[in-house]
């Protein structure tokens, strides 16, 4: 399986799509399969590769 989030690099901002109520958030770090996202809503969150693929969000 392909990793998806390889394309994500620090200062984007990516949804969730299995949990819509943590918002839009910015990425911090894409190390290893693990990216570190900084939730609006609710902080910081590691979130696997290989188990999500995150969903890029341009804001205009």
């Amino acid at each position: 399986m392909d990793d998806l989030n390889a394309i994500l690099t620090p200062g984007m901002f990516v949804r969730h799509p299995g949990a819509p109520e943590l918002g839009v958030g910015q990425v911090q770090s894409n190390i290893g399969g693990k990216v570190t996202v900084n939730f609006r809503d609710c902080g910081k969150l590691v979130i696997d590769s290989s188990r999500v693929a995150l969903l890029p969000v341009f804001e205009g």
